[in-house]
């Protein structure tokens, strides 16, 4: 764990965990991603006990809760989110459990207690893929299912110039970054697919789905582009990452 790096973190999402409010929560997996409605990768999941890696303002919690899951739980880097989100499941039927922590400690998140573990838009801030991925593997029940969500290794590797792609670095290259769309310093993890993949194996995962589709708007394309996502540029490279995956 990279404690400079998740001070460097947490300051940056204090600022903008309000501009975030909201933003990027189930059903929805990402930018120009297919929906859960479509997908159907969480199954029922009335009486179901959840918990959201990187859980933010609290939104895909309350989908959950909507869904009718028994008890939901959260993890976030800032007060500033577990507030939000205890504003936003104030008036949930489902019990829920808010912890403000970084994804790679457990902060007293029980072992074995989850059928479900998801992380939409999130495990890409992780400092350390592995041991957040082994607490995953230890906070589900046997059989209990992962979902995660990320920005696709492929896309900001690839950038629209004049009308061409053109790799602006190597897709070979991982490890921690400055993303250029952020608005103030804030250092993410690119990893390879088979890196998430293999990694997942490794502590004890079984793969179930990968889904890299895109869904374009048919009409009104400029109300869905902003300066990082664009419908021109989804056209040729996939936008998010999605996989699915069961603990051994």
């Amino acid at each position: 764990m990279n404690l400079e790096t998740i001070s460097i973190n947490k300051k940056s999402w204090e600022v903008a965990a309000e501009r975030f409010f909201g933003r990027t929560a189930l059903p929805e997996y990402g930018p120009f991603a297919p929906l859960e409605d479509e997908l159907n990768l969480l199954g029922d999941l009335h009486g179901l006990n959840v918990l959201d890696i990187g859980c933010g303002s609290g939104h895909s919690l309350k989908y959950m809760d909507e869904m009718g899951a028994a008890e939901v739980w959260g993890l976030d880097l800032t007060p500033q989110q577990i507030n939000a989100a205890q504003n936003v499941l104030k008036d949930t039927a489902a019990e829920v459990k808010l912890f403000e922590s970084p994804m790679e400690n457990n902060p007293g998140i029980p072992k074995n207690h989850f059928d479900l573990v998801y992380s939409i838009y999130a495990l890409g801030w992780t400092t350390n893929l592995e041991q957040t991925l082994t607490n995953i593997h230890t906070y589900l029940k046997p059989g209990g299912t992962f979902v995660f969500s990320w920005e696709h290794p492929m896309y900001s590797r690839i950038n629209r110039v004049d009308g061409n792609l053109l790799f602006e670095k190597s897709y070979h290259e991982e490890g921690p970054y400055d993303h250029e769309a952020w608005q103030s310093t804030a250092i993410m993890q690119q990893f390879k697919v088979s890196t998430y993949i293999n990694a997942l194996i490794k502590i004890g995962f079984t793969i179930e789905r990968v889904v890299e589709e895109v869904v374009l708007p048919e009409s009104d394309r400029e109300k869905f582009t902003n300066s990082w996502y664009s419908c021109e540029k989804a056209e040729a490279v996939p936008t998010t990452l999605i996989i699915k995956s069961t603990k051994r």
